[in-house]
Parts: structure tokens; C-alpha cells; sequence
């Protein structure tokens, strides 16, 4: 890990909060989410970017120098070629210097009050280890990406679906604290469901998980081919997660038939809540996404059982 750029450090001042952000080939929209760091209302002395692109081959390295440059705040870049998603947030709960680290994806978009609302929620509330955003819905974009963030409003309807819904990052703040007391991200799970796993020990530890009232936005794919690969990725990398530990997600829920049934379900909820026609193919779209998730799950088990056998030779 490579640290290519720092700029703002005052030992004199210590940060609040940190903001996490783990890109890789984020071209399309590091620049915007970059940007809507940048013009948060929250103090910028008490605020630092640590950004970690771990690998990318586009333009994504450029774009962050380019940007940060710009930003008046404590800033820290890191490059490294690809280690996964648990090794380069690890680096983040290494070096972060704040209370709490606010995790921003490539592609999401935070209103302007969105890191105040997010720390004065945690120091009202002492016993919570990680806090979620809500989703907010952009219908400027296309079918795809509407659909695939529809389900995320409904699930954010429902603050008690927290209580058996573990976080992702994205969105979300976590207490240093809690996440350095659990021994932080597991490095081994270098695809998908690290977010997952360390919120399950979080949990576990006897933190609090809950909804906060800030909000923000992420950009979605935009075409059903690219819906399928992320999808394929996720069911890969959910592989080691599963292997790990069955209690954080149920195979059975993730079944394309099940998930058809659950689309009819969330599109009448949906068209209650937005009026909007296109959520008749959330059925459609949950069978999709699912079935592309299992082929993922599918290929990682053939190698697990491959390797596995090869050991044993």
C-alpha cells in the first residue's frame, strides 16, 4: 500500500470523522461523489478523506489527485494494486485519525448536510457502533437503475428492518471504536459481504446497528448486462461469506423463484409509495439479478470444491 498524496496535517487539530472511500475503476463518478465531500456544511478542520484505490486501471487514480487537490480538508491517497475490499478498508481503520468513519462509495452522491446529520446522531447516541443512511432515488436515470433502487426505499420505510438487516458500508458511519474492537475487516473475504461480516461482529460485540436520519444518493448500473455482472461478483464473493458464516444470510431467500414472489410484493408496495408504472417489472428484475447471483455462487463453489480436491491429492 502506497501513500501518493497527503495534504492538510495539523497534529494541532484532531478530526471528528473520516471519510472512507474505496474505489477501483470508479471513472464514470468518483469526481461527483469526490465533489459532494467537498462542499459539506460539516467544519472541514474537523473533517479528513482517506481515499484508497486499490487497483484501478482507468482513470480513477488521476481523477482523485486531480480533485482532492482541491478540497480544503486533511487528505490522504492511497494506491496499491487489488487486494480487496477488506484489505483496503482495514488501511482506512488504520489510519483514521476521527471518531467515526463515514464510508462513501465511487458512485454515491451525499447531500450537503449529510456528515453533520450523520456525527451529531452518533455522539447523541453513545451506544451505536454503526448508523445507516437512507437511500434517496434519482428518477432522472434510467429503467435499470430505478429498479434496482427501489428496493432499497422500501427497505428504508421499515427502520425496523434493521434490527435483522445488516448494513452495507455505503452510507454508513461506524464508530471507530467498535470496528477497531472487533479486529476490523476480514482480509480473506476479498470480493463481496466484508461490510457484512464485520457489521455482524459489530453486532455481536453489543453495539447497536440502526437507521440514522441522513440521507444520500448512489448511482446504479444502467444496463441489464452490467446489472448481471455486478450480481455474478456479488453471488462469487457471498461464496466465503456463506462458508464463513450461514447465520448472516439464509441461501434459501436467495432462490430466483422466491425472488420473483418477492418482486410482485415490493411492486405493489412501490406503487403505493412512487406512482411509478415501471416497478410492474420488479418481479422480473428480482428473478434477473438472482439468478445472476446464484450462476456467482455456483462458479465460486466449483472452485472451492476444486481446490479442495487438488489439496487432497
Amino acid at each position: 500500500m502506497k501513500l501518493v498524496y497527503e495534504k492538510g496535517k495539523n497534529p494541532a487539530v484532531k478530526p471528528k470523522v473520516t471519510i472512507g472511500i474505496c474505489v477501483k475503476d470508479c471513472e464514470k463518478y468518483v469526481r461527483e461523489a469526490l465533489k459532494s465531500i467537498a462542499i459539506q456544511n460539516f467544519p472541514h478542520e474537523f473533517m479528513e478523506v482517506i481515499v484508497i484505490d486499490d487497483g484501478s486501471k482507468d482513470k480513477t487514480l488521476s481523477i482523485v489527485l486531480d480533485t482532492v487537490v482541491k478540497m480544503n480538508m486533511r487528505v490522504k491517497v492511497f494506491h496499491t494494486e487489488w487486494r480487496g475490499l477488506g484489505a483496503a478498508r482495514n488501511t482506512i481503520v488504520k489510519n483514521a485519525s476521527g471518531d467515526y468513519i463515514i464510508w462513501v462509495d465511487g458512485d454515491m452522491i451525499l447531500p450537503e448536510d449529510h456528515v453533520k446529520i450523520q456525527v451529531d446522531f452518533m455522539e447523541k447516541n453513545p451506544k451505536i457502533g454503526i448508523a445507516k443512511a437512507k437511500h434517496k432515488i434519482m428518477f432522472n436515470e434510467n429503467l435499470v437503475a430505478i429498479l434496482e433502487n427501489i428496493p432499497f426505499i422500501l427497505l428504508d420505510a421499515d427502520p425496523e428492518k434493521m434490527n435483522t438487516k445488516l448494513p452495507g458500508t455505503g452510507g454508513a458511519i461506524y464508530r471507530v471504536s467498535a470496528i477497531r474492537q472487533v479486529g476490523g475487516f476480514d482480509e480473506c473475504l476479498k470480493g463481496t459481504g466484508e461490510d457484512q461480516d464485520a457489521a455482524y461482529r459489530v453486532k455481536a460485540a453489543g453495539w447497536l446497528i440502526c437507521q440514522s436520519p441522513a440521507t444520500f444518493y448512489e448511482r446504479r448500473v444502467g444496463t441489464w448486462r452490467d446489472l448481471w455482472k455486478k450480481y455474478v461478483w456479488y453471488g462469487y464473493g457471498d461464496h466465503d461469506l456463506y462458508c464463513k458464516n450461514r447465520n448472516i444470510f439464509s441461501l434459501y431467500k436467495m432462490n430466483p423463484v422466491i425472488g420473483f414472489v418477492t418482486g410482485i410484493v415490493y411492486a405493489c408496495k412501490a406503487y403505493k409509495l412512487t406512482g411509478y408504472k415501471g416497478v410492474c417489472l420488479l418481479p422480473f428484475h428480482f428473478f434477473f439479478k438472482l439468478t445472476a447471483w446464484c450462476a456467482g455462487f455456483a462458479k465460486a463453489r466449483g472452485f472451492f470444491f476444486k481446490t479442495a480436491l487438488t489439496k487432497r491429492k
